[in-house]
């Protein structure tokens, strides 16, 4: 029979790792006697990232006595205590090959059930001291699990482990890792693990994105990476011809770009963006990435752009760029795009936020939607209100339409009625004031603070999340689990000498920086730079680093267990082969 061999537990606590500090609830220290387990956690056992570990159905981790002598033996390490892994219980038996998710077991007067396995992260090769551990322990199948309190109780090393229920469907733990980070991932595997009642909402909300994915044949890792699109239509750049320039307002001037060499090119789905590359005149390449801010046809794709103060991509579009001149331009790209369906449709945008927004109501008016839709727009005057004429005539063509406008500061010529609707900004009250549906899908564009405000507020207004759709203008949000917020700073090149290497751009942050031998990734690269990153394992297993690779290749160490998605990297592990552009 099982036994429990060690409880531990553990607060969490600030260390030092690699000139940051890191809160983590890593390290856990055998206790004896009794100890009480509650829902959440154990007696004197906390978390450090509650987004990422604990909870109610990650409440207790469990590890293995036989994995601990299996990684003393890969390691080459004999110093392991109990605890070493993280865990709460160390146990005798309960091999991740035979304990199934569902199985329910009792230990001393709790009983537990198995909710998942063991999602790590960087903070364990922090208590490791071995920095590919969150990838070893996915490789060679050993990664423990999680269990659920059924029943509150009290343990103490030495007690048994009884199984008294056995799961549905009879999946392992290491199959059901495997499901998820490991190609192949089979649908009826899928299908068989979705039925799982005890399955954690996190893993299921996962397989269900890998399920439908094999629906559609596309690429990456739908469950861990970005949202499955289309691939990118071309790798690289492609030369396109500024076929025309067209002043939408004060601050905001469109181009219109048609290519080169006249050969057809693909449509881009409404709300994507492009990356372009312009050459002024005696000074280093610019890359940028900006919205299409028009329905593509078969003719000339559209994006708009607005002056920024000391913006040198924007200021050169507005001032030298001239129709005849050549660009060049990356593919559309973006999983911020018109969902089909039948709900009514809300698309909130703020200042320049409007472009991709602009794309998806033109394609609703281009098929003559018959869906509910409503445009609401923020700017701050008249003079500054993008596309106010064309919003006009493409709603007009639609049955069931709504719009409202805000200007945060009107002019005295601006009329209330006529150009706006109401002074101030777009928020919550306003929308349930002027009856917008509960029950739409939402997409949101526009500044940070606006972004931030109008999600929180419609969660709370019981929106679903799957029901918002955002997408930020520059550089998205961090994520950098556990990690002690440093003080906002703009990106900027890295301290020191250039390095020698290949440039690499950073297309939303606007920096290119050379390649030097010191990093060990672009990753590395990028917090050097201070420019937005997202990550959590540092070893290519979770995908929450994976970003788009505009152009070029790169190589990767280590080799990352499942490929990310066509046309994208994961900059955790990667490394540039040559000059490359990412979409950070």
């Amino acid at each position: 029979m099982a036994r429990l061999l060690s409880v531990n537990v553990g607060l969490p606590r600030d260390v030092a790792w690699q000139g940051r500090t890191v809160h983590t609830g890593i390290w856990k220290a055998p206790v004896k006697g009794p100890r009480s387990v509650r829902r959440l956690n154990i007696e004197g056992d906390g978390q450090g990232d509650t987004a990422g570990h604990g909870g109610e159905q990650r409440a207790v981790y469990v590890y293995q006595e036989d994995s601990y002598r299996y990684w003393q033996a890969h390691l080459g390490r004999s110093n392991f205590v109990p605890g070493q892994f993280g865990e709460n219980f160390t146990v005798e038996g309960l091999a991740d090959t035979e304990v199934c998710i569902g199985d329910r077991y009792r230990i001393g007067s709790a009983l537990f059930e198995v909710t998942q396995p063991r999602v790590t992260c960087y903070r364990l090769g922090i208590r490791m001291e071995e920095p590919d551990m969150a990838a070893l322990l996915v490789k060679h199948g050993r990664p423990g699990f999680y269990f659920r309190v059924i029943e509150e109780g009290d343990v103490e090393a030495g007690d048994e482990i009884a199984r008294v229920a056995a799961g549905p469907e009879g999946m392992s733990v290491s199959e059901i890792n495997a499901l998820l980070y490991l190609p192949p991932h089979q649908p009826d595997r899928l299908e068989r693990a979705l039925r799982i009642p005890a399955l954690s909402r996190g893993w299921r909300h996962s397989f269900e994105a890998l399920l439908a994915q094999t629906n559609n044949a596309t690429g990456g890792n739908a469950g861990l990476g970005p949202a499955a699109v289309p691939p990118p239509a071309w790798r690289g750049f492609r030369p396109f011809r500024v076929s025309g320039k067209i002043a939408e307002s004060d601050d905001v001037t469109s181009l219109l770009l048609e290519p080169a060499d006249g050969q057809p090119f693909a449509a881009a789905l409404p709300g994507q963006f492009v990356t372009i590359r312009l050459g002024p005149s005696a000074r280093p390449a610019i890359t940028r990435s900006y919205s299409l801010s028009s329905h593509s046809d078969a003719a000339s794709y559209r994006l708009s752009v607005k002056r920024e103060a000391h913006g040198i991509a924007s200021t050169y579009i507005a001032d030298e760029l001239r129709p005849g001149d050549v660009v060049q331009l990356g593919a559309p790209r973006g999983s911020f795009t018109l969902q089909p369906g039948t709900r009514p449709i809300v698309l909130l945008s703020a200042g320049i936020g409007a472009t991709p927004v602009l794309a998806m109501l033109g394609a609703l008016a281009q098929e003559q939607s018959q869906r509910d839709i409503w445009w609401l727009h923020g700017a701050r005057n008249g003079r500054e209100h993008a596309f106010a004429a064309e919003v006009r005539a493409m709603m007009a063509g639609l049955p069931h339409h709504h719009s409202h406008v805000c200007y945060s500061s009107p002019d005295p010529g601006d009329r209330r009625g006529v150009d706006f609707d109401s002074s101030g900004h777009l928020d919550l009250p306003l929308l349930q004031h002027i009856n917008v549906p509960q029950d739409a899908d939402f997409y949101l564009c526009g500044p940070a603070g606006f972004m931030s405000e109008l999600t929180s507020g419609l969660r709370a207004w019981s929106v679903t999340p799957d029901r918002i759709h955002t997408e930020l203008f520059g550089a998205g949000p961090s994520l950098t689990p556990g990690i002690a917020a440093p003080p906002k700073r703009l990106a900027h090149a890295p301290a020191g000498a250039p390095g020698p290497g290949p440039m690499v751009s950073f297309a939303r942050s606007g920096l290119n920086v050379c390649w030097g031998p010191s990093y060990a990734s672009l990753l590395e690269l990028a917090e050097a730079c201070d420019v937005s990153v997202r990550w959590s394992c540092r070893t290519g297993v979770c995908h929450n680093c994976e970003s788009g690779l505009i152009a070029g290749e790169v190589s990767y160490q280590p080799d990352p267990l499942d490929a990310p998605a066509d046309g994208n990297v994961l900059i955790c592990c990667a490394r540039p082969r040559g000059d490359i552009v990412v979409d950070l």
